[in-house]
């Protein structure tokens, strides 16, 4: 029990005095995970608004196998990365495996099918309103995309907070595909891991406080855009 409270004790020093190995792996974390968001939610919210307003065969389909995707496993998505990565693969030839790139396809690919279901839901009630009035304006169908995605941007920001929660508690995936490689590809999940096998509990523990702080900001600010809208429709 001692060894506990010393390493909860040592791990908020490392937090307060700004430890300079804890910075670095979190600022890493920061830069995957953000740019993985920005490709993913360029990706995500299009698709969203295309399965909301376009009606085609094989939609529901489609929607389906989306919402099947949410749940996917992250290791077999690393897996499926590493596969095409590695030197036998198709893409082996731009040498991606166990850099950033690497970790950013994989969170891109978790992320996008969370992301697009979301925003298809809060889309899709949003098109249901709106269907008669742009149909009457006689507007173009990526006008209307971009009509209701506009209209429906907190719903949306919701969407990408979700994607970026989910993201940055991600071990699997990036640990097949990035290597957990110091000072190249170690992130907070990767070198929680890392350092928890070592018995290394100040640093392992001083990494959790900041995922764990990061994850709660994430959820506090989804329950706010949550209420803002709520409260903005009455």
């Amino acid at each position: 029990m001692s060894d506990i409270w010393e390493g909860l004790v040592q791990a908020f020093l490392l937090v307060v005095r700004l430890d300079a190995e804890l910075i670095e792996i979190t600022l890493r974390s920061l830069q995957v995970t953000l740019t993985a968001l920005v490709v993913a939610t360029a990706i995500a919210l299009p698709l969203g608004a295309l399965l909301a307003v376009r009606r085609f065969r094989y939609r529901r389909l489609t929607i389906a196998v989306l919402n099947a995707l949410m749940g996917l496993p992250p290791v077999v998505v690393g897996l499926i990365v590493y596969i095409l990565l590695s030197r036998s693969g198709p893409f082996g030839v731009f040498g991606l495996l166990f850099t950033p790139t690497a970790m950013i396809i994989a969170q891109v690919i978790i992320i996008v099918p969370l992301i697009a279901s979301i925003a298809h839901q809060a889309l899709r009630e949003l098109w249901a309103e709106y269907h008669d009035l742009l149909i009457s304006l006689n507007t173009t169908k990526t006008q209307r995309m971009r009509a209701i995605l506009w209209d429906s941007r907190r719903a949306l920001l919701t969407a990408a907070l979700a994607g970026f929660g989910r993201a940055i508690g991600e071990v699997g995936a990036i640990m097949i595909v990035g290597g957990n490689i110091d000072h190249s590809t170690r992130v907070l999940t990767t070198a929680i891991a890392l350092e928890t096998g070592k018995g290394d509990f100040a640093l392992a523990l001083g990494l959790g406080f900041v995922l764990i702080t990061m994850a709660i900001l994430v959820n506090l600010s989804i329950h706010a855009l949550g209420r803002t809208e709520t409260e903005g429709r009455w």
